[in-house]
């Protein structure tokens, strides 16, 4: 159960990371370099980004 709360976790802060920090950019460099950036920014902000994401996602269409 953990497990699935875990990944859950990880898959949404990483949409609310696209959503919020990184909506409307355009980012240039390695695959990896763009993937684990917004990975980990995702898995220390997440607690934070989700609920602003969804709130965004709701209200601004």
């Amino acid at each position: 159960m953990d497990t699935i709360l875990l990944i859950a976790y990880v898959v949404l802060s990483y949409w609310a990371v696209g959503q919020t920090i990184y909506a409307n950019k355009i980012r240039f460099g390695t695959w990896s370099d763009l993937f684990l950036t917004r990975l980990i920014l995702g898995f220390i902000l997440g607690w934070i980004l989700i609920p602003v994401a969804v709130i965004k996602k709701f209200f601004f269409r």
